[in-house]
């Protein structure tokens, strides 16, 4: 981070002039509507122009597409993604005329600051899903919500809104300690396991940055933490701050009663301190999403909501955008899309497909950077073992260089019968070859795998 001489918040007041580099990006473009509504002059730049930059363009926010130290005008800050570096012409212009430069997180931070409830979900994986949970709930019990999600939720028609109540609801990740920045009055942990080990150490590390990140919450806040994740466990121990639980296989605060199934989806009681609170139908399948709602239930009843909301906000669910998103159907095979990169992730996503009435399962994945997949291989070649027919794409670098010559071609010799594609159109190729009715086809991986299968029932 840059060496200001002033807090962030001390800018981020009605008449200063904000550029943002990289405002098309998907915390970027709310951050900008954010800002605007609170009475800056905003600005931006971004790589590409887009649908997200053509939105900004709209409320009057003007987008400069590709990056010039010329772009930032008179501005009186600069705010910056953490995959725009030092280099950067823009950067190093504002730095070169002593324009003070921020972190996305820290204005996310500042903002969150003016909000009496901050609600942060943080975790390894799950977080989108439990945001757009949480987002759901808030939304039924009309406490109009300020909302940043990683991804699209079909209710905001986007991964963000902009709302005039007293909670925000951000999902809070750990890579680059980004979260540390955030100032949470409910910090939500889900699970703590090795991941973006390009940046931490070990899991050692990644458990100290989230016991850091539980530590910023005030003494008459709430840290919630799933019991049934020893990670979770781990990170908070010793903590000076009192913890509230949730478990579906732990004795907890919040624990799900009479669990059933209504068409394979998951059905229960959640109860708080041993008293029923809500009865949940979901309309998204797997365990992993008990658990799921049983945090966004507890970060309700936290912030003084009532089980009805819950109810409500649940029942009306249906999934965040890849998050095992039905795409359509190809050949009598349905396509689903989900955003699943970690071996955790994955296994709990193949658990759930394994589970419903297909013939059989075809998964087309994607690894997501070359450190995670060099890091987890062993882990990854064992999910992948599960599928009938397993198709890999090759690596997603994302923001790295493949320094370390690995391959997606490693993995699949590995992996008995799996079939490696060099590039998506034979991913698509593979796909059309394999589909049969009754099949259950799913594109897997965190960049952009999706483009197959979308290109597959482009065919139908």
């Amino acid at each position: 981070m840059m060496n200001n001489p002033l807090p962030i918040r001390d800018l981020i007041v009605p008449g200063k002039r904000a550029h943002l580099v990289g405002i098309g990006g998907v915390s970027m473009c709310p951050l900008a509507e954010v800002l605007k509504g609170m009475g800056l002059e905003v600005q931006g730049s971004d790589m590409n122009d887009s649908d997200t930059v053509e939105h900004l363009r709209s409320l009057g926010i003007p987008v400069a597409i590709g990056h010039n130290a010329d772009n930032l005008g008179d501005c009186d800050l600069v705010i910056r993604t953490a995959a725009v570096h030092d280099g950067n012409p823009e950067i190093a212009g504002a730095v070169a005329r002593g324009i003070p430069v921020y972190e996305r997180a820290q204005a996310w931070g500042a903002i969150m600051q003016r909000y009496p409830n901050a609600l942060c979900v943080s975790g390894t994986h799950g977080k989108t899903t439990t945001t757009s949970m949480c987002t759901h709930i808030f939304m039924a019990a009309q406490q109009d919500p300020t909302v940043m999600i990683g991804g699209t939720l079909p209710l905001l028609h986007s991964g963000y809104r902009v709302g005039k109540g007293d909670t925000i609801i951000l999902e809070s990740c750990e890579y680059c300690n980004s979260f540390l920045s955030f100032y949470p009055t409910v910090a939500v942990i889900l699970n703590v396991e090795p991941d973006h080990l390009d940046f931490f150490k070990d899991l050692q590390d990644i458990e100290h940055s989230f016991h850091k990140f539980a530590d910023l919450v005030p003494s008459t806040g709430s840290v919630i933490i799933n019991a049934d994740n020893q990670g979770a466990l781990d990170s908070v121990a010793g903590l000076s701050h009192p913890v509230f639980t949730f478990a579906l296989d732990h004795e907890a605060d919040c624990t799900a009663a009479n669990l059933g199934e209504e068409d394979g989806r998951p059905t229960f009681d959640i109860m708080i301190h041993g008293e029923a609170y809500a009865h949940v139908k979901l309309h998204v399948y797997g365990r992993h999403n008990v658990l799921n709602a049983l945090a966004a239930a507890s970060a309700a009843y936290a912030l003084g909501l009532p089980g009805e909301a819950v109810e409500e906000g649940l029942a009306a669910f249906t999934g965040a955008g890849r998050r095992f998103e039905h795409k359509g159907t190809y050949n009598g095979a349905e396509v689903y899309d989900d955003y699943a990169h970690h071996p955790d992730e994955l296994h709990a996503l193949l658990a759930t497909a394994r589970s419903l009435p297909y013939k059989r399962l075809i998964v087309a994945f994607q690894p997501h950077t070359y450190s995670r997949t060099a890091k987890l291989f062993d882990r990854f070649v064992e999910e992948l073992k599960l599928p009938d027919v397993t198709i890999l794409a090759e690596i997603f670098a994302a923001r790295e260089q493949n320094t370390l010559g690995i391959s997606s071609s490693d993995l699949c010799r590995n992996i008995p019968g799996a079939v490696y594609c060099s590039t998506l159109d034979k991913v698509t190729e593979e796909l059309r070859k394999a589909a049969q009715p009754g099949d259950l086809i799913l594109t897997v991986g965190a960049g952009d795998i999706y483009r197959a299968g979308e290109k597959l029932l482009k065919e139908e």
